[in-house]
């Protein structure tokens, strides 16, 4: 059971999450001609009266351009002004996820990006472990990842979430926590919905862009993170063998902070995570203001 923020943005305004319903027509529920964001938010530990949000530049900005590729123009200040009001209206008092998301918003049949209204929506719920901390199971699925010259990749396309939904249900309904995507030249491309880590030899390995992946915002941190933290990494097509032999395995996004790889397939994975372990900290601090370094990764929200 999600416990929603109470107040959503929806067609122009802020009004209760309840009330903010769409069409079953609606152009965007048929043919997933939409795009969507995440990040997530937490009141902060030194001072309950303000929110802390990860990263908010950086979602507004993919998030523009995610509407960019539906053909529609969302500037990123717009974007940054509504979930900032969003957060004041809502004044959450645990950690919690938002969810911004642009549609195709016509009445129609007919798919297509042009001549047709869009409009942009936010809502929210709380949000704790999205997965066990402790780590997971995962499995190679038997489905491959889209290809970018089929469906624009740099964006979080919402249609392209049917390949993410039948990993994740095959994986779950066989025994495991999470899939693993290979892409169409039989690389390692990305989980369900998160990027993938490696780590060999105290390097910290990450497929690129090449390798049809979203360009995560958590993965873009721990790259930063990595390299200040002087761990040498390096992005790079990776081939399925390589996480079964793994060091580390970890997985990265906005819902899965950090998350560990115990088992992969029939393979148990090491139990000493020490550079998993090392970012996921360095990480938990900056989300909670406590790093100096990096408090331009962090907007404050004050709670009127």
């Amino acid at each position: 059971m999600h416990n929603f923020l109470p107040v959503a943005y929806f067609e122009n305004r802020f009004l209760p999450f309840a009330d903010a319903k769409l069409s079953i027509a609606t152009h965007a529920l048929h043919y997933g001609t939409g795009a969507f964001g995440g990040l997530r938010g937490i009141p902060d530990p030194q001072n309950p009266r303000q929110i802390l949000l990860f990263r908010l530049d950086r979602h507004c900005r993919r998030l523009s351009t995610s509407a960019k590729l539906l053909n529609y123009d969302l500037p990123a200040d717009k974007i940054q002004a509504v979930i900032t009001d969003f957060v004041k209206k809502n004044q959450p008092a645990t950690s919690f996820y938002i969810r911004p998301f642009v549609y195709t918003s016509d009445l129609g049949i007919s798919p297509r990006l042009h001549n047709v209204e869009k409009d942009f929506f936010v809502y929210g719920l709380e949000l704790g472990d999205y997965l066990s901390p402790d780590g997971v199971t995962c499995r190679f699925s038997s489905w491959y990842r889209q290809e970018d010259r089929s469906l624009p990749l740099r964006g979080k396309i919402s249609g392209a979430y049917i390949t993410s939904s039948l990993a994740k249900t095959e994986a779950v309904e066989s025994g495991f926590d999470e899939a693993i995507l290979m892409n169409t030249q039989g690389k390692v491309s990305e989980a369900s919905g998160m990027n993938v880590f490696v780590v060999r030899n105290g390097q910290l390995i990450t497929p690129g862009y090449e390798q049809d992946i979203l360009e995560g915002i958590t993965r873009d941190s721990i790259l930063t993170l990595a390299r200040d933290l002087g761990i040498p990494t390096v992005e790079r097509p990776v081939d399925k063998s390589e996480l079964l032999v793994a060091d580390e395995l970890f997985l990265s996004g906005t819902a899965a902070r950090i998350t560990p790889v115990r088992k992969l397939e029939i393979y148990d994975l090491p139990t000493e995570r020490p550079i998993t372990n090392q970012l996921r900290e360095t990480l938990s601090a900056i989300t909670e203001n406590r790093d100096p370094k990096y408090q331009d990764w962090i907007y404050s929200i004050p709670l009127d």
